[in-house]
């Protein structure tokens, strides 16, 4: 029997939906709100739920964990950037390790006394050409 054995695919291989989902979840956090489908909307929700349940923990294993759903990377930094990097200069920092220092720091203090339902999905209206279901997804 396949009792709780879930796949969603939306149609795409496993590697796609991963960058896919991926790519949506550091929208999200960056922008806080993404316009999307309905069908991705859906399961973009579970996964970013649950980076905030990961960043609420605050532990090192959950940070690693949740680099690897995001599949963040970082930029090499020089030593003279590490050394700014150490004072509080963040300039010289990808677009994707202010993503996690955004997830951990600002998300997680905002939703410390939440116990679960960090996002919201609101319909829109069809997109004109193909009819398909828009929504708006964003963290409440």
């Amino acid at each position: 029997m396949r009792h709780r054995k879930r796949t969603f695919k939306i149609g795409r291989t496993s590697s796609h939906l991963r960058c896919l989902m991926a790519n949506m979840l550091k929208s999200l956090i960056e922008h806080g709100r993404i316009e999307t489908s309905v069908t991705k909307a859906k399961e973009l929700r579970r996964h970013a739920d649950q980076m905030i349940t990961l960043a609420k923990k605050g532990t090192l294993a959950s940070r690693r964990s949740a680099i690897g759903e995001m599949m963040i990377t970082f930029n090499s930094l020089t030593s003279k950037e590490a050394r700014s990097a150490k004072n509080g200069d963040t300039s010289a920092y990808n677009s994707d390790r202010k993503i996690i220092d955004k997830l951990f720091g600002e998300l997680a203090e905002k939703y410390a006394d939440r116990q679960g339902g960090y996002t919201r999905i609101i319909r829109t209206f069809p997109r004109l050409g193909d009819n398909s279901e828009r929504c708006i997804i964003e963290y409440i």
